[in-house]
Order: structure tokens, then C-alpha cells, then sequence
């Protein structure tokens, strides 16, 4: 190289690396293995602030072997050991997924200070390996470094991830250094800990620990509502999110899928209208991961139209929005809709994973499409998909919905792995349906063997014995319900009027309202037999004479329910009904006859699917 060329060079390099620092955010992985070469060629000077753009572009790219050769080129140069750049590619490493080879640089290092320290615990705790996290806390401490807000901000989440004894165990634990090292009450630290209790189930603790923060953000307000909606407290999420109005934050769309969530799990379709109508004043951008909330949102209140206006309307539509608006299909057994949809995701190249089979299996089951179903299922091998547990599932409900519960239990022999209590519980609840005593008593026994402490099997072998007559077998199960505790769930079920949610069960005289009910439902049960309808007395599970069984189906709690809507609606309403488990087959006929006496539309939403109930028929075709 000329003189004069070595001296430009020179005056530029300095130049040279300032903008490449500055522009660090911009560097492609490609733009650092030749600016790499560069150095090699000594067309570039090697400084800490060099290899620290080298650094975060791969962490911003996430480019493991990038990451590796950059590595392996700072090994080799005079800043090898450097601390600074050292925890910046542990801190690397770890958004690149690979927490082995961060592990490796900390174990390598000469001198570790305590963002080496934290930057490997984040990592673990980023990376969904809670107890690796912290596992580091013994050996950080044994060092004599004092972990600081960063520290117990990673460590309490790990502690929420594990299962919730073992983290409340832990976590209470964490909670009790950081009051020592006097971090419990940095507000980032107490959303933290805030956030680890609420996970762990303990939302008295959480908002004990909201309560005592002394100054409050955006983050401990988010944690607050988002632990009282996994929780399935939507009202209480809901008033703190007034209360966090009030105190002048702004909701974000974690704030906003947080409620919505919440509200999903209620089916309070009028609140979770005003939710949305808040989020669009509030001029918030209908995002794909704001859409899949609301799509879920409206599709578990009841109303599928609004949930394809939102699916509609969504922009980019991701593979989660997709498989939301094909859930929602399944859900109300609109199997022709469901499958066009399924079918418009292949045509558009979408690609198809384990959760799109499983939601179009679903609709299949629901639909009685047998073959259609199968079809779909031998289709995974060609997207390269093994079926899962839940596949199997699937299958066997679908067969078994069909009545083909030979062809399920073979199915069941074939299956490639061992059979859970899950695959052996759907084929009893087939059996519950085809009220098949035989099978279902193979059924149960492996569903006993696998899950002992499960309350459903025995409840569903009981109702096969009773509904084929078979008192004595029935009486013998009820024997050993009793002698191992095992207790029936309670049927309840719950109507949403003007954003009051008000619940019932069976037999329900609490109400404030209950005389009038009560006298309601005896007026509906006049008119719709009338018109034809019949108390189905198989429903009726208890050895007791006609009249009486009679009298036990009359006041089951989604009647109740119904009765209530139709005092308090205005005419022509929709009612939306929620009920906690299966609904029963005489409230499914006295329900259609209801829509039609009454020019009614009637969505009950139960455990398993919705049931549109118009002009006297349903969406499911009776077929559930």
C-alpha cells in the first residue's frame, strides 16, 4: 500500500468506526462477517467499541454462528477477557437460545462482576429454565456480589414459572432477600414480585405487594389486571382497570389482551364491547396479537359475527389469528365454514401447525364428518407434523361421537404411544352418549389406573349405569365415589344482563328474584309442550318415580337461567347462557322449542362447543 494511501487510512479509520458504532442497530450479519474481514485486513482498527457493534447486531439478529465467529475473533485479539464485551455476548448467547454457550463464556471468564452474574440468570429465566436461574443465586451470593433490581426482577420470574408450590416456595424466599437488600419496594422489583404470586395463584399476596409500592407504573398496574385474569376474576380485573384509569394511566395492548382474556373466560359480551370500545378510543392499533384476543374475546360471549368482523378487519393476519377464527368454527360446529377456512389457509400458503389440525379434527368431531376428519389427520404427514397426544384425542371423540366405538378402541391399540387418561376419557364419554355399559367400563378402568384422583370418570360411568337402568351397578359406583371422596361438580350456569353477571344452579332459590323465575319457567314450560315437547326422563339420573323425575328436570340451572333472561331482556334480545359442564339433552329440546315459542335466538355456550338455538332448531344439529 502507497504512503500517502496508509496515511488516509490513517485519519479515516477513526471516522470509520465511530459510524459503525453509531450504527450498530443497522448492521446486517452479513455486513459483520465482512466488516470482520475487514479487520483481518487491517482495513479496520479493533476496539471494544468495534466488537460491541459486532456483538449486539448478531443479539438484534439472533444469529448464533455469527454470534460464535464473532466470538471466536475476540478470543484471538488484545481485548480477549474484557469483561464488558464478555457479559454482552453472555447477554448475546442468550436471546440467540443458546444458554450452553453463554454458560461457556461465564465459566471461561477471568473475572466475573454481578452483571455476569445477572445477565446468565435473565438468560435462564428469558429461556423457560426456571431452575437453572436459579440455581445460580447459592454460588452469586458465595461470591459476595449483592444482587440488584435487575437480579430479582429475573429471579422472581423464574420463581412464577415453576409450578405454583414450588414457587411460592421459592418465590417467597426471593421476596425475602430482596426486602433484605432492601429492593422490595423499587417499583420495577414489587411489579415482580406482584407478578410472581399472581402466576403463583396467591392474588392475596399480589395485591398486598401492589398495595405497598409506594410510587406506581404501567408495569405494576398490567401485572395487577393480568394476574386477576389468569386467575378467571374478570370483574376484579376489570375494576382495576377503572382504578387505573382513574389514577391517570394509560392502558396499553397488554392492559387491553389481559382484559379481554378475562372477559373470554366470563362470556360477558356487553363488557367486553365497552372494553373494545375504549381500546378504539383510546386510538389503539388493531395489531394481530391485540385481534387474536378480541376475535377469542367475542367468540366465547357468544358472538361469532362480531368475532369475523374483527378477524376481517386485522391487517396482518398471522397464523394465530387463523388458527383463532378456525377455533371459533369448531366451537359453534359450523364444520362447512370450518372447513373452507382451513382449506383458504392452504390455498394461501399459510403455513399449518400442530394447533391448525387439532382446531380442524375439532370441527370434524363436532360435525360427525368421519371422513373428512381422518382425511385431515393423515394429511399432518405431509406438513412433516407428528400428532400429538391431543390429536389422538381427538380422533377417539371423533369416532366415538359417530357411535364407531369399536373402530376407536382399535384406533386406541394402534396408537404409537401409551394411551393417557384423556384418550381413555373420551371414549367413555362417547360411551356416556351411546350409553355402552360394556366398553365404558374398559374405558374407566384404564382412566382409573392413570388418573385415580380424576372426579369425571366415575361420574360419567355412573350416568351410563342410570341411564340404561342398571340401579345396582350404578349404586355400587356411587359406593366408591363416596368411600374414595370423590364429588360430583356442581352445575351451574350464568346470564350477563346490562354487564351484571348473574349465576344459578340447579334448584336455585337465592335469587333475589327466584318467585318470579320460578313462576316464568312454569308459564315456558306450558307453552313449549304445547308445542310438542316431551321431558326426556333419560336425563333424569336418580332412582325415583316418573312423577318426581319429572319434577327434578324442571329446574335445571340453565332453565333457570333462561327463565331470568326472558323476564329481564327486551323482546327480540339475544340471550347468551354460560354453563360449566355438558348441557343436558331435555334442556337442549326444551331450549329449541323456547326459540321458536318465544322468536328467541339462544346461544348457550357449555364445556365442550356452542349451541345456537333459532326457530326451533340448533346450530349443532343435534349432534353433540
Amino acid at each position: 500500500m502507497r504512503k500517502s494511501h496508509k496515511l488516509l487510512l490513517h485519519y479515516l479509520l477513526p471516522y470509520r468506526n465511530a459510524r459503525l458504532y453509531a450504527s450498530a442497530a443497522n448492521l446486517t450479519t452479513s455486513a459483520v462477517l465482512r466488516d470482520l474481514d475487514l479487520l483481518d485486513a487491517g482495513e479496520l482498527a479493533p476496539t471494544p467499541r468495534v466488537y460491541h457493534a459486532f456483538i449486539t447486531a448478531c443479539a438484534q439478529s439472533k444469529n448464533l454462528e455469527d454470534a460464535r465467529r464473532v466470538h471466536a475473533h475476540l478470543a484471538s485479539s488484545r481485548f480477549a477477557g474484557d469483561a464488558f464485551l464478555d457479559n454482552s455476548l453472555i447477554n448475546t448467547y442468550c436471546k440467540c437460545g443458546s444458554v450452553l454457550d453463554a454458560h461457556k463464556m461465564f465459566d471461561g471468564m477471568r473475572t466475573k462482576d454481578m452483571v455476569s452474574w445477572t445477565s446468565l440468570i435473565a438468560g435462564y429465566a428469558q429461556n423457560d429454565m426456571p431452575a437453572e436461574a436459579i440455581g445460580l443465586l447459592p454460588g452469586m451470593l458465595n461470591g459476595r456480589f449483592k444482587p440488584n433490581g435487575f437480579t430479582f426482577a429475573s429471579l422472581l420470574k423464574a420463581a412464577g414459572a415453576y409450578a405454583a408450590d414450588s414457587g411460592i416456595r421459592v418465590g417467597a424466599q426471593i421476596h425475602a432477600l430482596a426486602v433484605k437488600c432492601d429492593w422490595h419496594e423499587d417499583v420495577y422489583v414489587g411489579s415482580a414480585l406482584l407478578d410472581m404470586y399472581a402466576r403463583c395463584g396467591r392474588m392475596d399476596m399480589a395485591t398486598a405487594v401492589f398495595d405497598g409500592l409506594d410510587s406506581k407504573n404501567g408495569v405494576s398496574w398490567n401485572a395487577l389486571i393480568s394476574g386477576f385474569s389468569r386467575k378467571g376474576d374478570g370483574e376484579t380485573a376489570l375494576k382495576a382497570f377503572a382504578e387505573m384509569q382513574r389514577n391517570g394511566f394509560e392502558a396499553t395492548h397488554f392492559t387491553y389482551s389481559s382484559l379481554f382474556n378475562a372477559i373470554a373466560r366470563l362470556g360477558a359480551l356487553e363488557q367486553g364491547k365497552w372494553v373494545h370500545a375504549h381500546m378504539i378510543k383510546s386510538r389503539q392499533k388493531l395489531t394481530a396479537f391485540l385481534g387474536n384476543t378480541i376475535l377469542d374475546m367475542y367468540a366465547k360471549s357468544g358472538s361469532m359475527v362480531d368475532a369475523k368482523k374483527v378477524f376481517d378487519r386485522v391487517e396482518n393476519k398471522d397464523l394465530v389469528t387463523w388458527n383463532s377464527m378456525l377455533t371459533a368454527f369448531a366451537q359453534y360446529g359450523l364444520r362447512k365454514e370450518a372447513v373452507s377456512h382451513f382449506e383458504e389457509m392452504r390455498k394461501t400458503g399459510i403455513y399449518l401447525n400442530q394447533v391448525s389440525f387439532l382446531c380442524i379434527l375439532t370441527a370434524c368431531s363436532h360435525g360427525g364428518l368421519v371422513k373428512e376428519g381422518k382425511r385431515y389427520f393423515d394429511m399432518m404427514k405431509e406438513y412433516n407434523l407428528e400428532p400429538e397426544i391431543d390429536h389422538y384425542v381427538t380422533v377417539v371423540d371423533l369416532l366415538g361421537r359417530a357411535g364407531l366405538l369399536n373402530y376407536a378402541l382399535v384406533f386406541i391399540f394402534k396408537m404409537p404411544m401409551e394411551p393417557t387418561a384423556a384418550v381413555w376419557g373420551a371414549l367413555l364419554a362417547a360411551c356416556r352418549t351411546h350409553k355402552n355399559a360394556r366398553v365404558g367400563h374398559f374405558a374407566v378402568d384404564h382412566v382409573f389406573q392413570l388418573d385415580p384422583n380424576d372426579s369425571g370418570p366415575p361420574v360419567l360411568l355412573y350416568n351410563i349405569y342410570a341411564s340404561t337402568g342398571q340401579w345396582d351397578a350404578a349404586a355400587r359406583v356411587r359406593k366408591m365415589m363416596k368411600a374414595t371422596g370423590v364429588k360430583k361438580e356442581p352445575a351451574c350456569s350464568w346470564v350477563e344482563i346490562e354487564n351484571s353477571v348473574h349465576m344459578f344452579v340447579a334448584n336455585d332459590d337465592a335469587h333475589p328474584q327466584a318467585e318470579e323465575i320460578y313462576k316464568m319457567w312454569d308459564e315456558i314450560s306450558v307453552k313449549i309442550r304445547k308445542e310438542g315437547y316431551v321431558p326426556d326422563m333419560d336425563y333424569v339420573l336418580l332412582h325415583v318415580d316418573d312423577q318426581e323425575r319429572e319434577a327434578n328436570l324442571q329446574y335445571h340451572s340453565e332453565k333457570i337461567a333462561l327463565a331470568f333472561a326472558l323476564i329481564q331482556m327486551p323482546a327480540g334480545a339475544t340471550i347468551r347462557i354460560m354453563k360449566n359442564i355438558r348441557i343436558c339433552g331435555d334442556c337442549h329440546s326444551a331450549f329449541k322449542y323456547v326459540s321458536k315459542v318465544f322468536e328467541r335466538e339462544i346461544v348457550v355456550r357449555d364445556t365442550n362447543r356452542f349451541h345456537n338455538f333459532s326457530n326451533g332448531s340448533c346450530s349443532c344439529g343435534d349432534y353433540w
